[in-house]
This record gives C-alpha cells, structure tokens and sequence, in this order.
C-alpha cells in the first residue's frame, strides 16, 4: 500500500523572489464558503461577529485580520479564512467546506502593484484600493481573489488545480517588473 503525503497546492514552486518583490503561499487554515439564507443576513454577521470577531464583508471588502478573515466572495457570499467556521453559523447560512480548493498566495514588496497591473483588468493602486479591498476578477485567462492586506501585500486565491498557471504567470509579471526597473 502506497504511503500518501498530503502537499500544499503551491508545494515545490514557492517562494520565489524576484527584484523587490517576494511570492509566498499563504497556509490559510480552514476555509469556509458562507452564503446567507433569505432575510438572515444582518442575523449572520452578528453570529459571525459574535463567533470570531468580524462582520460579514460589504461588496468588493474584507473584515477581519491575518488569521481570520471574512472575504467578500460574489453577490451575498463570503469565504472565512482560518478559523473552524462556528457550527452555529449553519442556521442562518449555507456552509460549506472549501479548504482544499483554493491556492492561497500572497505578493508583496514595492513592485507588487506594478506586477498586477500587468496581469488584472482592476485598478489595484493604494489610492483605489486600500486595505480591506478585495475583488473578484480574471488574472490574464484565471479567475481569481485579490484582497489587499497591507500597504505592497496582495492575498490572491485561485483554484488549486491552476496553482501552477497563477505562480507562472505572477513570477512572469514579476521577472518583467524586475528588468523595467533595471533598464
């Protein structure tokens, strides 16, 4: 019988460092897909609040810290990330378990806006998008995540079965990024 080793989605192709801007996977924990049910959502988000310290995230936002976050994930839904969901949630919400479906990556340094401007439709500089933004939208052919979560730091989730397109095309954008600034 074959000895199976569970691996991260991004196992073997990270970090990577280029220039001044570093791509890590992030290990985010539990993950959770939470959808109100009709007319509960006010409700939810007090249970959330009350259960682990956050609200439910307005559209295009996301409340919490690192290790337990609430991220708007399309019209009323949300992802939480890192902490168990409390089983209390499932009265006023579908719940379901997303932990082994997303890569969960995080790009940061002084490049790291100009790297996603290479690669995403969205206007990602800090006076458009401040921390706690997030959006849904495509990465070049990818759907994706992308929250700011902090002054040159982007949280940036894709499915896991594209975890080597989205580190492929993020180090591609970074090596482009790296020799702009060395020219």
């Amino acid at each position: 019988m074959a000895d199976l080793i569970a691996k991260t989605p991004c196992a073997g192709l990270l970090p990577v460092k280029t220039g001044g801007v570093t791509l890590s996977e992030v290990e985010a924990g539990a993950m959770t897909s939470l959808t109100p049910f009709k007319g509960q959502e006010k409700a939810l988000s007090d249970a959330l609040k009350a259960a682990h310290g956050m609200m439910f995230p307005a559209t295009n936002r996301a409340t919490g810290k690192e290790g337990a976050r609430a991220i708007w994930f399309g019209q009323g839904q949300a992802i939480l990330i890192g902490p168990e969901c409390d089983a209390g949630l499932g009265s006023l919400a579908a719940i379901t378990d997303q932990s082994d479906a997303w890569a969960v990556v995080r790009l940061e340094g002084a490049g790291a806006e100009d790297v996603l401007a290479r690669l995403v439709p969205v206007d990602l500089r800090v006076g458009a998008f401040k921390r706690g933004h997030t959006a849904r939208t495509m990465m070049q052919h990818l759907m994706v995540s992308i929250t700011r979560v902090g002054d040159n730091a982007f949280q940036i989730m894709a499915f896991r079965s594209m975890a080597v397109t989205l580190v492929h095309e993020l180090e591609t954008a970074m090596k482009g990024v790296a020799a702009r600034g060395a020219g």
